[in-house]
């Protein structure tokens, strides 16, 4: 760190990706990534042709894409934004709502780029305990006094919400933005994107990074009221006006028509999370009950940490957080069936190698 950085920024804890390291070649089950490419539509959408075009900037507003996205939700045009990931949305919601004087308030396990925010912009962050089985209590929520943002399902535990407790949420705190972040809703849980035409404080998110796999393009959106799109807007014109490339605009189009095969895929992650739940059950290890594509698993027997390493030394990337409460589990991407029978057969041999060296 240089000495010229801000001394409100010396001591900012930035956010820490998962690695993706290039020593040797890895499966990779620590980016919740989907394991199938996109489908030739949209690898064909992104034609030389379109390619050519690189000299010219994309349209700022992304008007065509939004205009898709919106019908495909049933909403309007105004009801939508688009930008270079989730991350960048979130990071225009915490800056358009959030100050000294609008506090925001999320889980204590959760996705890591919240509290990143919160310090960034110094807005005033309350992390709420997870229950001990690592749920979310909405009598926590209720009348918060502040902003809220729930990832749905949450990660790293893949624990679902119903859609009942998000509206009791959203309608408990109508002084207030709730931001429900579903990144990984299309693996289990049901969306609350219906609710944003009835109020007025809620802002839905959507990557195209899980589902749609397309993390590589950085694609996402939100959905909500006109006036908070704006609010939205009025932050990316005043950050970045072309934040989405001609590209992942073309391949965000094009994705929309291809849900069928999406889908499919979907269906397949979500087969693979159930096989690979009980082969780690009969492995003896515990899980929460996931709604993503991810499992959040430990195993008495050895802790977190140990695993995790021995594992990257067989070629098999999962994510540990080396954090209070959930230092003991390993967070695993669902790859393919082949991806989570490597991963199981390393584990075995793991556990049998401690099991034989006393």
């Amino acid at each position: 760190m240089s000495k010229y950085i801000s001394s409100r920024l010396a001591s900012l804890q930035a956010y820490v990706p998962g690695e993706q390291p290039a020593d040797m070649e890895y499966i990779k089950l620590n980016t919740n990534e989907s394991p199938y490419p996109p489908p030739p539509g949209v690898i064909n959408a992104v034609s030389g042709a379109e390619i050519a075009k690189l000299n010219l900037y994309p349209n700022p507003d992304g008007a065509r894409l939004v205009k898709r996205l919106a019908d495909f939700y049933s909403v309007k045009p105004e009801n939508v934004i688009i930008g270079n990931g989730s991350d960048e949305l979130l990071a225009f919601a915490f800056l358009a709502f959030g100050d000294a004087e609008h506090g925001v308030c999320f889980p204590d396990i959760t996705y890591g780029f919240y509290p990143v925010y919160a310090a960034l912009y110094d807005i005033p962050a309350r992390q709420i305990p997870l229950r001990d089985d690592f749920t979310i209590d909405i009598a926590d929520y209720r009348n918060a006094g502040s902003n809220i943002v729930l990832a749905n399902p949450n990660a790293p535990t893949g624990i679902a919400l119903p859609l009942s407790d998000i509206e009791e949420v959203v309608e408990s705190n109508s002084g207030h933005i709730v931001l429900i972040d579903e990144a990984y809703i299309d693996f289990g849980a049901e969306s609350a994107v219906p609710l944003t035409g009835k109020y007025e404080n809620l802002i839905v998110m959507h990557t195209y990074s899980k589902f749609r796999s397309m993390a590589g393009a950085r694609m996402a959106y939100a959905i909500a009221q006109a006036p908070l799109i704006e609010d939205l807007n009025k932050i990316k014109y005043s950050f970045n006006s072309y934040n989405v490339n001609r590209l992942t605009q073309i391949a965000g189009e094009a994705a929309l028509d291809e849900d069928d095969y999406f889908r499919e895929m979907c269906r397949r992650v979500v087969d693979t999370r159930e096989y690979t739940a009980a082969s780690l059950r009969e492995l003896g290890f515990s899980m929460t009950e996931s709604s993503a594509n991810f499992l959040f698993a430990r195993n008495p027997r050895i802790q977190g940490k140990i695993l995790y390493a021995a594992l990257k030394e067989r070629g098999v990337l999962v994510r540990h957080f080396d954090k209070p409460r959930i230092s003991d589990y390993l967070r695993i991407t669902i790859g393919t069936r082949e991806h989570m029978d490597a991963l199981l057969s390393a584990i075995t041999d793991i556990l049998a190698e401690r099991k034989n060296n006393g």
